[in-house]
């Protein structure tokens, strides 16, 4: 998913195609983003989906929804798996 320390893109749906012998179970978790104004919880999610982190503070307004998959390979199983992780913040 890394390519020269930044995040690939994989198209529209920024979601990794994988050949059919190599396809991975995909694992959907939701995380709501809380705390107080100007902690830097956008820019966490930022970071963690590979996007440019804004450079200077802006209120968010309502909730923004950040979608991103991180792929992993458990030690127990060692079969890859995808999760998709839902920011909202």
């Amino acid at each position: 998913i890394l390519h020269k320390n930044q995040r690939r893109a994989f198209g529209l749906l920024e979601r990794p195609v994988l050949p059919p012998s190599l396809a991975a179970p995909i694992v959907t978790y939701k995380l709501f983003v809380t705390g107080k104004s100007g902690v830097g919880k956008t820019a966490l999610v930022a970071a963690l989906a590979g996007t440019p982190v804004p450079p200077a503070h802006h209120e968010t307004l309502g909730i923004e929804a950040t979608t991103v998959y991180w792929p992993a390979k458990p030690r127990a199983s060692g079969r890859p798996v995808i999760f998709q992780l839902h920011f909202w913040d």
